[in-house]
């Protein structure tokens, strides 16, 4: 793809996860881009990440877990690698960081941040590229 075949919502959501780590942002760009896409589950799935690591560092360890939990759901099933990105890393790393959510009352662990590895680089030159604030928003 070239960075013109993916839509700028989806850019600044890319940026926001890996370069900003304002998960609320990426929240907003990504139910703009899920809602004009037909509710697609990608979508949700993506957005349903970032919002589990928003509850996790605002110390919501229910939501983090509730959210994460319908997001592997939703990722899982897709090819390995899709949108430009390794989705089969991102549930993985999901996978453990939920896993970590669920003994936290035992074994409390502190917030970590996710990377969404990207292997198309004309998706990263467009996410080297963005500037927070540029996305389209209605």
């Amino acid at each position: 793809m070239t960075a013109a075949a993916y839509d700028p919502l989806y850019v600044a959501f890319v940026a926001y996860f890996n370069r900003e780590r304002d998960y609320f942002e990426c929240h907003e760009v990504m139910e703009q881009l899920w809602l004009e896409e037909g509710r697609d589950p990608l979508y949700q799935g993506l957005l349903q990440v970032a919002v589990g690591l928003y509850h996790h560092r605002n110390g919501n360890i229910d939501g983090g877990v509730k959210l994460l939990t319908a997001a592997i759901q939703k990722l899982e099933g897709h090819a390995p690698v899709v949108l430009g990105i390794r989705l089969d890393r991102l549930i993985e790393e999901a996978k453990a960081h939920l896993a970590q959510l669920l003994r936290h009352e035992a074994t409390p662990f502190p917030f970590r941040d996710l990377d969404i590895e990207i292997v198309d680089p004309a998706l990263q030159d467009a996410v080297d590229a963005f500037e927070p604030g540029e996305e389209a928003h209605p």
